[in-house]
């Protein structure tokens, strides 16, 4: 802790002191003590400390951006400088409309905004997702002069397709004379953001110059549209072309891995990670955890896990390891993970109630799901619909679906399909036809173009013989246009992930893995001395192709 008072007590301090002070500063606390003594001492309107005040609370983690503000406001002629680092604090702040008030003070004070300004601002629109005032600050760039800043047009592209209007960032883009390789970027991750992976793919293949950023961010694009296998590809595409990846791009890879199921291809991962000597951050290793156990490989998710000192973690690592289990079915464990987490310090969030009642819900532990939701509410946190439909999931797992129907009547957020859907199979497993049928319809009505509401309703009618009902549900489905979606598997087999339906010819080795299959059978259930004489022809065959 700095002691300004006592210094100032003992002698005058010094310039070189007092600006030592300053940048020992770790806490509003400590800035606060030697602002209050540059005041004392006159000197607090002085460029050289007011710069620093400035900064320090607008931009440190443990800075206090109205605080800079109210400084800011105090100033008699405050510098181009200090308006443009208290817009930026806000632009990053959980306010970022404040960035907008600050500009507007800013000109009715005269001051002069520069190149720096206006990226701030179209940063703040960004993320409110305000293309009304994004617009209005680029009138302004276009009134000031400074259109072919190319450091503000990229700004403007992003904020125009961060609002969804990718026509207005694709017209700035066309008109940057000469585009830099953030230039292509920024319209890059604009075209995927809006959702149009083609148009994306196509800008990336045309750009003169790619770089880390501009794989990881088309790589992390193809993960977020649920297109995991180019994900891979491209990634491989850029192991074999293109720059080193960095840990953001593995972060990618490895959420590709986990969703396609592909285990040894994330441990190839892990591999890459090493040879490559990426350092594992917090980020990389809640990756690792996460894919491992997604994978069914929680063993080695755990030693990922333990892998890490406990002051070194986060409590999105312990989610992870806690989800993971939970998802295994180790209800035991990921409670007893649960303890350790509050033991070493690590303060629970919303997620980690989620994990905790997804694992009540595995493991229908009614009482303890209830116990978990109230300790979320005494944490001053909001249940979400997913908590709720974890406690009607553990609650009709028990079997207790009545109790799990009046719990949801009283739920306060409008109801969901994964509420609904929880209780709708409890009363399939238990044969509650009278709540599935309630339930079922309401379904329906929530979500009218989901294949499995009706699929669902129909089994419910299915399960105690009322056929016509059924039918009925099955002919509405088929008069919506909607078909059942398909059922699939996925394999893995030399480092390459292969998906099936029943059925399914469109593999290009599907003959040969029929006859795998029909060979499969004859030795599970052989049905003839010609069938079991035949075996050795089979393998031949297989063999080669």
């Amino acid at each position: 802790m700095l002691n300004a008072s006592h210094l100032c007590k003992s002698h005058c301090p010094t310039a070189q002191t007092l600006l030592a002070l300053l940048d020992k500063c770790k806490t509003m606390a400590d800035l606060k003590r030697v602002h209050s003594l540059l005041i004392t001492l006159g000197l607090s309107e002085e460029d050289t400390f007011a710069s620093r005040v400035i900064s320090f609370s607008s931009l440190s983690d443990s800075g206090d951006v109205d605080y800079s503000h109210r400084f800011l406001l105090s100033l008699p002629n405050p510098a181009t400088f200090y308006w443009n680092t208290t817009i930026r604090g806000y632009s990053k702040s959980r306010n970022p409309s404040r960035s907008l008030l600050v500009f507007v003070r800013m000109l009715r004070a005269e001051a002069s905004p520069d190149h720096l300004t206006y990226p701030f601002l179209a940063k703040a629109t960004a993320r409110l997702l305000d293309r009304k005032h994004g617009a209005a600050v680029h009138c302004q760039v276009a009134r000031s002069g400074l259109e072919p800043d190319r450091f503000i047009a990229n700004s403007l592209i992003h904020m125009y397709a961060s609002c969804g209007d990718i026509a207005s960032a694709r017209k700035l883009f066309d008109g940057i004379p000469k585009r830099n390789v953030v230039s292509w970027n920024v319209m890059l991750d604009g075209y995927a953001k809006c959702g149009d992976m083609g148009l994306a793919r196509a800008l990336f293949e045309s750009m003169p110059e790619r770089d880390v950023v501009s794989w990881s961010s088309l790589i992390d694009r193809y993960v977020k549209a649920k297109e995991y296998s180019e994900a891979m590809a491209l990634f491989e595409r850029m192991r074999a072309v293109g720059p080193r990846a960095n840990d953001v791009t593995m972060v990618s890879v490895l959420s590709a891995c986990a969703h396609l199921g592909a285990i040894e291809r994330g441990r190839l991962m892990h591999q890459y990670l090493s040879e490559n000597r990426l350092p594992l951050t917090l980020a990389l290793r809640t990756s690792l955890v996460d894919m491992y156990a997604k994978c069914g490989a929680i063993d080695e998710a755990m030693a990922v896990f333990r892998g890490a000192r406990a002051e070194r973690t986060d409590v999105l690592l312990w989610n992870a390891m806690i989800g993971g289990l939970a998802t295994h079915g180790l209800v035991v464990e990921s409670l007893d993970l649960f303890t350790e987490m509050l033991r070493v310090g690590i303060v629970p969030d919303e997620i980690t109630y989620l994990c905790l009642l997804s694992t009540c819900a595995h493991g229908g532990l009614v009482r303890e799901a209830f116990y978990f939701l109230e300790s979320l509410k005494r944490h001053g946190m909001e249940p979400k619909s997913e908590h709720y439909a974890c406690v009607i999931d553990a609650l009709s797992r028990s079997g207790r679906i009545e109790e799990a129907y009046q719990f949801l009547r009283k739920i306060p957020l409008e109801l969901t399909g994964s509420m609904l859907g929880a209780l709708l199979n409890g009363c399939l497993n238990h044969g509650r036809l009278d709540i599935a049928e309630i339930v079922g319809r309401r379904l329906i009505e929530l979500e009218p173009d989901h294949d499995g509401r009706y699929v669902g309703l129909s089994n419910a009618y299915a399960l105690v013989k009322r056929w016509e009902e059924a039918k009925v549900m099955r002919e509405e489905m088929e008069r919506r246009g909607l078909k059942k979606s398909a059922g699939f598997s996925c394999v893995e087999s030399c480092g390459s992930v292969h998906r099936f339906i029943a059925h399914d010819k469109t593999h290009p080795s599907s003959e040969g893995i029929y006859r795998m299959l029909d060979l499969i059978l004859s030795q599970v259930r052989p049905s003839s001395k010609g069938d079991m004489e035949d075996e050795e022809s089979h393998l031949c065959d297989i063999a080669a192709n």
